[in-house]
């Protein structure tokens, strides 16, 4: 038997892969461990661990008051786990992707990027919820990766602070447009008509 046409083994756990290595979405989809994972111009970041409960309250908060809102619009939001392929920068087939990641919450108001597998391209705002990994992941990293590919409205969610930071895409880098911190309303540029209170991000969280 020619080596070169054997099966390539089946991933079962994170452990088979070198994290040094380079990686596509094509690689992603074929891997059948339950560990989420996000790739990020090919590398893997593992979830360092489970979400705290502030950050779950959060994120429902979120989900429930754009729902809510979005019933019977165009722009949908989705939450984790959803995956996002990022393609400003390579072409949008499986091999060519090499950014798949998993925003805390996200909406998408061109229905032509949402398939069965999640969403190619850029959602239209994103909103990632700090987490006790590495702030910088989301504050940098993914700040980086976001402006890079198109996001036009960002905002970081602090529960343990209860701050909320507003940045919106300018000449293709993000502009800071507030945080936010105490009651009040929190515009969106994707959405100018959502009545979202600080109470509302916030309620419950601890």
């Amino acid at each position: 038997m020619n080596p070169a046409s054997a099966t390539p083994p089946v991933i079962t756990d994170i452990s088979q892969l070198d994290l040094n290595e380079s990686y596509t979405y094509a690689d992603y989809v074929s891997w059948k461990f339950s560990e989420i994972v996000e790739l990020v111009r090919g590398k893997i970041v593992r979830k360092m661990s489970a979400p705290v409960s502030a950050h779950q309250r959060c994120s429902m908060n979120f989900s429930t008051a754009l729902d809510s809102f979005l019933k019977k619009k165009t722009c949908q939001v989705f939450a984790a786990p959803f995956d996002v392929r990022l393609v400003r920068t390579t072409g949008n087939g499986d091999a060519q992707i090499k950014t798949v990641v998993q925003p805390d919450l996200c909406v998408i108001c061109d229905p032509t990027k949402i398939d069965r597998r999640g969403c190619l391209g850029a959602p239209d705002w994103i909103i990632e919820i700090a987490s006790p990994r590495p702030v910088s992941y989301d504050t940098k990293t993914k700040y980086d990766l976001y402006a890079e590919n198109g996001v036009a409205e960002y905002w970081v969610v602090y529960p343990g602070e209860q701050t909320v930071s507003r940045f919106v895409l300018q000449n293709g880098n993000y502009e800071s447009v507030g945080d936010y911190y105490e009651p009040g309303l929190i515009p969106s540029r994707t959405l100018p008509d959502l009545p979202l209170q600080w109470a509302d991000v916030f309620d419950r969280v601890e």
